[in-house]
């Protein structure tokens, strides 16, 4: 046997960090705060309204440039909030930290990956990640998936001697490396580093954000500059009142707090989820979770909890009750790192301190072989090989047990078989790619057999070959979480299809599906009879709800086939056999205690291991999207009603209606407040598609209803009035009309009502008739309403225009409604199912 190695003294780690060779990449963390701070400050419209605040100062007077103190303290808010979002961000990612186990004078010490140095000693065990370079000095068994990197799927299996490369993980066996390159110049660490990063980009939302703003820039710059032309020659006796005018028209058309908004809406939504221990590796995944309509569940860890039971042994054709006690405890003191069901025979059969049984070799777990094992030598000199896995696996089709096994399993308890084998104990299978949790039985896969398993004793058809005998069947009785039948309830209310996809036997995660009422657990389906086209996969994937012996490579595949019928899938899982699935869905979700290599892949992170929380994040990506396209609504409309206003004051070459303080008043009581609180309310409708196509059909021909409107009243108002005050009448008439008419655009954007959305809407009336009946403000403002015949020719389009808004909402409504039924109902579409 191998001699275990010391790893390095305290004084040789002393001279390699006096040296410098530390493992110095940066640990997950999200943006810097300068980051922060540039991302909010420096934006092409803060860059405009910033110009257009200087000119203003220039020519006065400050009340006309009140939009710039606006803009300077949406900016601050923005700032504090992302600011908040981060230290949540690295509060968790630190808890969340993976810290590999280093032996150092002899002891195997748990440290952070930025304590490692040159040459350190790393211990590995089913799970763990692989954090720097190395050279193995240590194996047993060891099999490393490196697919991460290389895209090869097949784990390798690593002897003394080999290479192993940070990024990749151990999926079986157990191990130690010595750490060759570390920091910078390890193979995966700029890699890694960029993928670990938070980020703000690659979301639906963000991206059809951008593109809306392209739209406006496009509508903007020719706008202004006919504005600009149009008010110097109409206010050529006056440039200072042309600039003012010309201000006045620009500001408008910039949607300027609706980024801004966006991202306050992200990072409040990181601090709630992080207040219930939920780290979100990447900012979108906050709304990706909230469009996702099928969820596929892994049952350990996920469904049930990680421990297990012994509820009974089984002994088979006389065996001796005391020797196969021993034989399991040897079994369970074999493996150092074993998973939740060989935990729970190491519990109930713990091996005496000496007792003479001797391990000469082991085979580790693998989820395509279904089965582990182990060799000794017995205090009496005997030397046997014995075998533990899956029973319909290791035992022939049609042995009579198996129906015995089946009426166990669909009790939802889990079954397995200790057979002992005159064949020698094999290699593990190259192509094996395991849970995360040690050798043992964790369930196993759909792997029919390979190769090396015909050399471990069964045949190419996962039957025992000859002279492998049963001797005990272990049942073990799983521990279901108390949260997960109310979280499925939750998803079914929400129409989002679970699928509970295992490694286990699929009648018996039938009944543990059964038992936590998910709709279809009555039907389980065994994956090895599973079609491998996708299409035929696909639709018997939306047929199904549960499936059992699935395969690390089935559960990529399902995913994929899933999403090839339209579906945004999300995948839970703690053990490596979920990784591949986890990298491949729309949405990774790992439990906090799951293996650092799940932990990695996954864009969410569930620290506090309850599955219950996945309901708070859809919920919270559901509040993003829903408020984030009302308070897109409301701004663009102020843009298409700002852009049309001026192209019609062009077309007529008028003065334009409108100051600054104006527009900074109507769009604070009608979009600015009000968008703060609708964007951060509770908001529990489903996320729908196409966010630019939806946002845009409503600010379109809301907008055009707006500009129309307050152009009527416009010219109207200079019919009506003369003199030299005239002007600041028309001015009062128009900002009359803008504003109910974009008041009752709120009022329809805040539907449906609650007590406080209602409040809302009118508190910013009153604080409009607050300027209208103060002095002060009407000086302070330059508003005053001139006669009784104006004012209520104002009130009456308005009211007009309210009419024609409410039948334009609903065409648009029902308009979207058919299209979105059209879409549900094409095959192949996401919404064809459930």
């Amino acid at each position: 046997m191998a001699v275990r190695r010391a790893g390095l003294s305290a004084a040789e780690v002393a001279e390699r960090v006096a040296r410098g060779d530390v493992n110095d990449v940066p640990v997950r963390s999200s943006r810097s705060a300068a980051d922060i701070v540039r991302a909010n400050v420096f934006t092409r419209f803060n860059a405009l309204i910033g110009v257009l605040f200087l000119i203003i100062l220039l020519v006065g007077p400050i009340q006309d440039g009140l939009f710039g103190f606006v803009i300077l303290a949406n900016t601050g808010i923005g700032i504090v909030q992302e600011l908040r979002a981060k230290r949540t961000l690295d509060s968790l990612a630190v808890i969340g930290e993976s810290r590999p186990a280093v032996r150092r004078d002899g002891r195997a010490v748990e440290l952070p990956t930025s304590g490692i140095v040159l040459d350190d000693l790393l211990e590995l065990g089913p799970g763990d990640k692989v954090v720097v370079d190395g050279e193995v000095v240590e194996a047993a068994g060891l099999e490393v998936d490196e697919s991460l990197l290389t895209g090869e799927a097949d784990p390798v299996l690593k002897r003394p001697g080999d290479p192993v490369l940070s990024g990749s993980f151990v999926v079986a066996g157990t191990g130690a490396f010595t750490a060759t390159r570390v920091g910078r110049e390890a193979y995966a660490a700029q890699l890694a580093e960029e993928a670990s990063r938070f980020t703000l980009v690659h979301s639906e939302l963000r991206n059809g954000i951008s593109r809306i703003l392209k739209y406006v820039t496009w509508m903007m710059v020719p706008t202004a500059v006919g504005l600009i032309l149009s008010q110097l020659y109409v206010e050529s006796r006056d440039v200072d009142e042309a600039v003012r005018r010309m201000v006045g028209g620009i500001v408008p058309m910039v949607p300027e707090g609706l980024v801004l908004l966006t991202s306050i809406a992200f990072a409040i939504g990181v601090i709630r989820l992080g207040r219930k221990q939920c780290l979100v590796q990447e900012l979108p995944a906050i709304e990706g979770l909230a469009r996702v309509d099928v969820v596929c569940l892994d049952k350990t860890g996920t469904l049930t909890e990680g421990g297990m039971d012994v509820t009974e042994l089984r002994l088979l054709d006389g065996a001796d009750p005391a020797h196969t006690r021993r034989v399991l405890g040897a079994l369970g003191a074999a493996d150092p790192r074993p998973n939740a069901s060989l935990q729970a025979v190491k519990d109930a059969y713990p091996a005496p301190a000496e007792d003479g049984w001797h391990c000469t070799g082991t085979l580790p777990f693998s989820s395509a072989r279904k089965y582990g094992g182990a060799a000794f030598t017995e205090p009496d000199g005997t030397r046997g090989t014995w075998l533990m896995g899956a029973p319909d696996i290791l035992l022939p089709a049609g042995d009579p047990l198996l129906a015995g096994i089946d009426d166990l399993n669909a009790q939802g308890l889990r079954v397995l078989l200790l057979a002992r084998t005159d064949a020698p104990l094999g290699a593990p299978a190259p192509e094996a790619d395991t849970d995360g949790r040690g050798s043992g039985h964790r369930g196993g896969s759909g792997d029919r057999g390979t190769d090396s398993d015909r050399g471990t004793g069964t045949d190419a058809d996962g039957g025992t070959a000859e002279g492998t005998r049963p001797v005990a069947l272990v049942v073990l009785e799983q521990r279901l979480r108390p949260d997960a039948p109310d979280t499925l309830a939750y998803f079914a209310d929400q129409r989002v299809d679970a699928k509970v996809i295992s490694g286990d036997n699929a009648v018996s995660v039938g009944a543990v599906a059964g038992k936590l009422g998910l709709p279809g657990a009555g039907t389980p389906v065994d994956a090895r009879r599973l079609p491998q086209e996708p299409e035929a996969m696909a639709h018997a994937l939306e047929d199904g709800a549960v499936f059992g012996r699935v395969t690390p490579q089935q559960k990529r595949d399902m995913v994929g086939a899933l999403q090839s019928r339209g579906h945004n899938v999300a995948m839970t899982g703690d053990g490596v056999n979920d990784v591949l699935a986890l990298k491949d869905a729309d949405i990774g979700v790992s439990m906090g205690s799951g293996s650092e290599a799940t932990k990695a892949v996954a864009q969410i992170v569930l620290l506090n291991n309850s599955f219950a929380t996945l309901p708070s994040v859809v919920a919270e990506g559901r509040r993003v999207i829903g408020n984030i396209e009302r308070v897109a609504t409301l701004f663009l409309t102020k843009t298409v009603y700002s852009v049309l206003l001026a192209l019609l004051v062009i077309c007529w070459q008028l003065p334009y209606p409108f100051l600054p303080r104006h527009l900074t008043l109507l769009g604070s009581l009608t979009i600015g407040v009000p968008a703060f609180f609708l964007a951060l309310a509770p908001n529990k409708e489903r996320a729908r598609p196409h966010f630019v196509r939806r946002v845009m059909r409503y600010a379109v021909p809301s907008g055009l209803l707006a500009a129309t409107a307050t152009f009527v009243t416009y010219l109207l108002a200079r019919a009506h009035y003369g003199g030299a005050q005239a002007l600041r009448a028309e001015t009062s008439a128009a900002t009359l009309t803008l504003f109910l008419v974009a008041l009752w655009i709120l009022a329809i954007v805040a539907r449906p009502y609650t007590w406080w959305r209602i409040g809302l809407v009118l508190t910013m009336g009153l604080g409009f008739l607050v300027v209208l009946a103060t002095p002060l403000l009407q000086d302070f403002f330059q508003l005053r309403l001139v006669g009784t015949t104006m004012p209520w020719t104002a009130v009456g389009v308005a009211a007009a225009t309210a009419v024609l808004l409410e039948i334009a909402w609903r065409a648009v409504r029902r308009r979207l409604a058919a299209e979105e039924a059209a879409e549900a109902a094409r095959p192949g579409s996401a919404g064809a199912v459930g």
